[in-house]
C-alpha cells in the first residue's frame, strides 16, 4: 500500500484529494494545525467523513522542525504540498505573512524530503496567478510569469524552487500550474462561493444584497474534483514534469453571477452592490489555460461543465443555509 502525505488536507483540494487517494488503496496522512484538531466542526468539516480512515498529524508549515518530524516518520512515497495562503486579495492585505508562509513552507516540505524520504514523489500546487498580466492568451507551460500578487509572486518563487530541488538533488519534484477550480467546498471568501451562498441565502430570504468588485475578470473554472485527479496523474509519470491544468473555456465573473442567480430565477441586478474596496491594487484581467499537454500526456481531461460546476454550488449552499440545524450553519456568511 502506497503512502501519501498532503499538506492543507483540510482544503477543498486537500478533501477531494483525500478521497480519491482512499479510493486507490492509498494509506493517506495529512499535516494539519493543531486549532484544527482542537475545533475539528469548524476547521475539518471537509474530511469529517474520512477521519476514521485517515492519518492525521499536527505541525506548523511555519515550523521546519515539525515538518522534518512529520516526514521522517511517515516515510510517503508520495508528497501532495497543497497547504498555503491562497486568497489572492489577503496577500495585498498581509503580503509579509503570505511570502513568508507559501515560501518557507515549500522549502521546508522539499528539504525533509530531501534528506529523510529522497524517493518520494513530490507535488507543488502552482497556480495560473503566477502568469499576471499575460502576454499571450491561452496560457501554457512556456508562458512567461508576470504575477500582479504577493500571492502569485510567493508561487513562482515556489514552483522555482520546487524546479530547483528536482534539477541540482534529483528528486521526482513537479509542479501543477492549475487555473481556477472550484466545488461546494470552496471558502466562503473566495468570488464564486461568494456568488452562489449569497444566491442561496438571497433566494432563501436571509440576505438582500451582495457585495462584489470587479465583475469583468476573466477566469478559466473547473471544477476541484476533477483537477486533484490530475494532480495524482502527474506523479504517476516516468519522469518528473510540470503542467497546466485548465478546461480551456474563459468567462467574466459576471456570467458567473449571471448564471448562478439565473439557476433561482433571480435577477442578479436586483440585489449587487459594486464595492470598489473589493477591486485588486493590480488586476488580473484575463487567465484562460491551455492544457494540451496534460491532455496528451497525461490522458487527463475535465468531466465538469461551467454550468455543471455552478448547479452544483447552488444546490449545495440551498441546501447547506435551508439547514439551521447544520451544526456549521454559522460558519460561512
Amino acid at each position: 500500500m502506497k503512502k501519501a502525505l498532503i499538506t492543507g488536507i483540510t482544503g477543498q483540494d486537500g478533501s477531494y484529494l483525500a478521497e480519491w487517494l482512499l479510493k486507490n488503496d492509498y494509506e493517506v496522512h495529512g499535516i494539519v494545525r493543531r486549532v484544527a484538531i482542537e475545533h475539528p466542526q469548524a476547521r475539518m468539516w471537509r474530511i469529517r467523513h474520512l477521519l476514521d480512515r485517515i492519518h492525521i498529524h499536527s505541525a506548523s508549515m511555519e515550523s521546519y522542525a515539525s515538518i522534518f518530524d512529520i516526514i521522517s516518520t511517515v516515510k510517503p512515497d508520495e508528497c501532495y504540498h497543497l497547504a498555503a495562503q491562497s486568497f489572492v486579495s489577503y496577500s495585498f492585505e498581509d503580503e509579509f505573512s503570505t511570502i513568508n508562509t507559501n515560501l518557507n513552507g515549500t522549502h521546508y516540505v522539499l528539504s525533509a524530503m530531501k534528506r529523510q524520504a529522497p524517493h518520494c514523489r513530490f507535488y507543488f500546487a502552482a497556480s495560473s496567478e503566477m502568469f499576471g498580466n499575460v502576454e499571450e492568451t491561452p496560457q501554457n507551460e512556456k508562458t512567461p510569469f508576470r504575477p500582479r500578487s504577493p500571492y502569485g509572486i510567493s508561487k513562482m518563487a515556489g514552483f522555482e524552487l520546487t524546479r530547483n530541488y528536482r534539477e541540482a538533488y534529483g528528486l521526482f519534484a513537479l509542479s501543477g500550474i492549475l487555473f481556477n477550480h472550484e466545488s461546494p467546498r470552496r471558502g466562503a471568501e473566495f468570488v464564486t462561493r461568494k456568488i452562489t451562498s449569497s444566491a442561496a441565502r438571497i433566494k432563501l430570504g436571509i440576505d438582500q444584497e451582495i457585495r462584489l468588485g470587479n465583475l469583468d475578470a476573466k477566469r478559466d473554472w473547473g471544477h476541484s474534483r476533477d483537477y486533484v485527479r490530475a494532480m495524482w496523474l502527474m506523479l504517476q509519470q516516468k519522469e518528473p514534469e510540470d503542467y497546466v491544468v485548465a478546461s480551456g473555456e474563459c468567462h467574466t465573473v459576471r456570467e458567473f453571477l449571471d448564471a448562478a442567480f439565473g439557476m433561482l430565477e433571480l435577477d442578479f441586478q436586483d440585489f449587487l452592490a459594486i464595492d470598489h474596496g473589493l477591486y485588486r491594487p493590480s488586476e488580473v484581467n484575463v487567465l484562460q489555460g491551455d492544457a494540451s499537454k496534460a491532455r496528451k500526456k497525461l490522458g487527463w481531461q475535465p468531466t465538469v461543465s461551467f454550468q455543471e460546476l455552478i448547479r452544483e454550488m447552488i444546490e449545495s449552499d440551498l441546501a447547506w443555509y435551508s439547514d439551521r440545524r447544520n451544526p456549521c450553519y454559522d460558519l460561512l456568511p
